[in-house]
């Protein structure tokens, strides 16, 4: 696979296909064959962001898939970024900068200029490397949407780009997906599906295989691989709106340390970002971590994490309306441990002065932490680092809250900008992401919280590095795609681009 050179897109048959974790496993796999490779996504939509080396905002997704390749995150791997918040509005990042807010139907109109930009820096990217494997965004099959697409078939009309469908057998009706797929499109992008890819299949693959031989003799395009389920596959670089309630982030139930355990209930707002921070928490042994929203689970678990959000004042004000506010004031009273990241943080002060996101002026906090937070136009976006419990740190923020007025002690010391944060009882609150990725510090908090909730003998010196689960992770899926992607013909598939006498499904009335 040396020489082979060219770019694929990986689109979808629907969202959550398991798209960005497959680009990820092949851009692993390309790399370890030698392949010099990289992630592209013309257009993501995602709350779930990371900040680049240079200061810039991309997708979580494309920033694992660089990972993948062996780079660091660049704002050329994802140039447009929507990050939705409240009223069917959404915050518009171009080439890693703010640039502004639309709502869906502006969003339409403006596409089309962006094409520009998508063209410039996949060709950039073309020429850099030996192979680009483009990810699609949600169904390739968005027809109302087609005139203007910058992600799917109108990027890969526009880059000659072939096409490579994935879609999750988990939900059910994958063959009529992939076959409805391919048959809904005009002739022009039907020939450039070249192939399918049938991801989390369970089972017996002999049973699937008179369906993907009838779906070949149907549709004339082969089915490259099926790529099983997998259960130690766990980390969601999913860059889907949806972190499922009572979902459970980290390894299989059962797998860890044999002892007193620790329960964290991370609250799952409705504008949720970054919900990856609790990741690093999830990949100790002895420590369960799941997706909540009711005042219940808020009251019961040793820990409650209350995260980012792309609407603070609007997802505090949902807080309310659930009870869920009142169970993290109680909890704050009755001195159980609180970590808040960012809006989470945002949301325990006095105030909050927003004339940015939810343009409704001053509102109350939740009172537990003496600061008043305003909001500015001009979002934080950077990389930082620190010391926070006597242990070296590192994160990074996106943010436009300003804290101002804090009476409060820090729980970080910023190496550049001073003070951060708030310590105060058993509440941590911080506008720092990825924190609690410091693997020393992390241990040092689960310490913290045990004790503060009398859970004896728990120990948390597993010697866990998260950057080593990250790359398992990605190893994982390197290793599925390999095991189960025909990827000999996934080359010939890039190196060839769309093939001339690829047939189309002509729909007939009957």
């Amino acid at each position: 696979m040396r020489d082979v050179r060219g770019a694929v897109l990986v689109g979808g048959t629907g969202s959550d296909a398991g798209k960005s974790l497959i680009v990820a496993g092949l851009c692993r796999a390309f790399a370890r064959a030698g392949v010099r490779v990289a992630p592209f996504k013309a257009q993501n939509m995602s709350n779930n962001s990371v900040v680049t080396p240079d200061g810039g905002e991309i997708g979580r997704a494309q920033a694992l898939q660089a990972y993948a390749c062996g780079l660091e995150p660049s704002t050329r791997f994802n140039p447009v970024l929507l990050k939705p918040g409240g009223d069917r509005r959404s915050h518009v990042v171009v080439r890693g900068r703010p640039a502004g807010d639309v709502g869906a139907r502006d969003y339409l109109e403006r596409r089309s200029a962006l094409a520009g930009v998508v063209a410039d820096e996949l060709t950039a990217l073309r020429e850099e490397f030996d192979v680009v494997i483009c990810e699609g965004a949600g169904s390739v099959a968005e027809i109302n949407l087609r005139d203007t697409d910058i992600a799917n078939l109108g990027l890969a009309q526009a880059a000659d780009l072939p096409v490579v469908l994935v879609t999750d057998i988990d939900r059910g009706g994958s063959l009529a997906h992939l076959f409805g797929t391919t048959a809904i499109l005009d002739h022009a992008d039907q020939r450039r599906i070249a192939g399918y890819v049938i991801n989390k299949f369970r089972g017996d693959p002999t049973i699937l295989e008179p369906g993907t031989r009838r779906l070949a003799e149907l549709t004339g395009r082969p089915t490259l691989g099926v790529v099983p389920f997998a259960d130690g596959l766990w980390i969601d670089a999913e860059d889907s709106l949806a972190v499922p309630v009572g979902r459970r982030v980290g390894p299989p139930a059962g797998a860890g340390a044999v002892g007193p355990r620790l329960t964290v209930a991370a609250i799952r707002l409705p504008r949720i970002s970054n919900s990856t921070d609790v990741e690093a928490l999830a990949c100790e042994p002895g420590v369960d971590v799941t997706w909540v929203d009711d005042p219940a689970a808020v009251a019961a678990a040793d820990l409650v994490v209350l995260p980012g959000t792309r609407a603070t004042v609007a997802d505090l004000d949902w807080l309310r309306r659930r009870g869920l506010a009142d169970a993290v004031v109680a909890r704050a009273e009755a001195g159980r441990p609180i970590i808040a990241i960012c809006g989470g943080f945002q949301m325990l002060g006095r105030s909050i002065e927003d004339a940015v996101e939810s343009a409704v002026g001053t509102v109350d906090g939740l009172g537990l932490l003496d600061l008043r937070v305003r909001f500015d136009a001009e979002k934080v976006l950077r990389s930082a680092h620190g010391v926070a419990g006597g242990h070296r740190v590192t994160g990074y923020e996106i943010h436009h809250g300003r804290v101002e007025e804090s009476t409060e002690s820090p729980w970080v010391a910023d190496d550049v900008t001073g003070p951060e944060g708030a310590a105060c009882g058993a509440i941590r609150g911080t506008h720092w992401h990825g924190l609690l990725a410091s693997d020393d510090f992390r241990r040092s908090v689960l310490t913290w919280v045990a004790a503060t909730v009398g859970t004896s003998g728990f120990i948390a010196d597993s010697g866990i590095r998260f950057d080593d689960v990250r790359a398992a992770q990605v190893d994982l899926m390197a290793d599925l795609v390999t095991a189960h992607v025909d990827l000999e013909a996934l080359a010939e598939v890039v190196c060839t681009g769309v093939a001339a006498d690829v047939p189309v499904i002509t729909h007939r009335l009957v």
